[in-house]
């Protein structure tokens, strides 16, 4: 990659949109803006509304790019959701170069080789995820690049979801004057940040808990073995508490977020709040414990459902639960899915300034996997121009094409 490329994710959940910048210098990554709003037209994390969603979508761009001073002209956009799906495939091509030495573009053409499966009519491939390389039978290669051979194989997981559900989105954030330069499954980049190389390995289940949707992702192997979702989330917590005091859905979400503590052990009997109840203009006082018995046994419920959904994706020996998502930050949530887990569990919280939540892990992951991805295939396209420019006006060129053997030529002058 080169230095000061700018990426922009786009992550598109139940209750917020979270546009995340972030600077690579060096292959590093820097967050240098984060903007956020208010979900408007998503349910259990599905677009039901075009038009409140694009305006959710433009409201996150905005606020990111007043943070750091660009105008986003171009986005990867995370995906997820039940009509996920995984499917093997495998590749096969000659290498093209008369030196047979292996180069992007062989790796692109064995890419598209794993592509050719078949697939019912209301699906599309979102993404092909290389397992690994086969060099002239030589297996467990992860990057054959500049390596000799004469037959490339690729053993490949692809990423297949609902056209609808695709087009949906791609609608919504292309009629928010924007460019999707790419679609990034949330389980594979959140994985990939989230987890450490052994966890990947070992088996581990990362529970992504928004508000609408549960996204259990099982790695194995080093690699993404299953995707599940299931509708349940912070939104069920939220009601339970509108319903137990009486109270609206937006005073019950605030008070959850002030005061919500997952575990009545934890909570504190002198902590008290008030709520006005439906029907009435009298406001009444409750404590902390009085929210966490109501809070508490719908958590245990959530984390019951997830363990039950793993038993039947065919994973009984989970090594560990990794967490991540909005919900997960609340108070107590770790300590009830390690009880009813009955197993190692930890939050996976980003280490970058302005974003260590578990909230902003599908945003970040989606960030990291464009890195991981482009590694070795030059720059990152930079999504943006400077704000001082008239949006009107055409953004200048800040990236060449270059050709494969220019490319060639740029590889081997790292090494002069």
């Amino acid at each position: 990659m080169s230095n000061n490329d700018i990426i922009v994710s786009l992550d598109i959940g139940t209750s917020k949109v979270r546009a995340i910048i972030g600077e690579v210098n060096n292959g590093t990554l820097n967050i240098i803006g984060v903007g956020s709003a208010d979900s408007e037209g998503i349910r259990k994390g599905a677009i039901v509304d075009v038009d409140q969603t694009v305006q959710s979508i433009r409201s996150a761009v905005e606020h990111a790019e007043r943070m750091v001073g660009i105008e986003i002209t171009e986005v990867y956009v995370g995906i997820s959701g039940s009509h996920i799906g995984l499917q093997s495939s495998r590749g096969v091509v000659t290498v093209s170069n008369e030196d047979r030495e292996i180069g992007e573009e062989d790796i692109e053409r064995v890419s598209k080789a794993a592509e050719v499966v078949a697939l019912p009519p209301e699906r599309e491939i979102i993404d092909v995820v290389a397992k690994q390389f086969v060099v002239d039978g030589l297996e467990g290669i992860q990057d054959p690049r500049g390596m000799i051979g004469s037959r490339l194989e690729v053993e490949a997981t692809i990423v297949t979801g609902a056209k609808t559900a695709i087009h949906n989105l791609l609608r919504c954030v292309e009629k928010a004057d924007l460019k999707v330069k790419e679609l990034v499954l949330i389980s594979l980049g959140a994985g990939q940040l989230a987890l450490t190389k052994d966890e990947r390995t070992m088996r581990t289940a990362l529970i992504d808990i928004g508000a609408g949707q549960a996204t259990i992702s099982i790695f194995d192997s080093g690699n993404l073995a299953a995707v599940s979702t299931l509708p349940i989330g912070g939104e069920y917590v939220t009601n339970d508490i509108a319903y137990g005091l009486r109270t609206v859905t937006d005073q019950a979400e605030k008070v959850k977020l002030k005061y919500g503590c997952a575990m009545m052990a934890d909570a504190a009997e002198d902590v008290v709040f008030k709520v006005n109840r439906i029907g009435s203009s009298i406001e009444k006082e409750y404590t902390q414990e009085d929210l966490a018995a109501i809070i508490e046994p719908r958590v245990q419920e959530i984390f019951q459902l997830i363990h039950q959904e793993i038993y039947r994706m065919g994973y009984r020996d989970v090594a560990g639960y990794v967490l991540s998502g909005g919900t997960v930050a609340m108070p107590g949530v770790l300590q009830v899915a390690q009880s009813e887990l009955a197993a190692a569990v930890r939050l996976a919280v980003p280490d970058y300034i302005g974003v260590r939540d578990p909230a902003f892990t599908s945003g970040i992951g989606i960030l990291y996997s464009v890195i991981r991805k482009n590694r070795g295939r030059g720059s990152v396209a930079p999504g943006k121009k400077p704000v001082n420019r008239p949006k009107s006006s055409p953004a200048p060129e800040t990236t060449q094409k270059t050709g494969f053997l220019e490319k060639l030529k740029n590889m081997f002058s790292e090494f002069i």
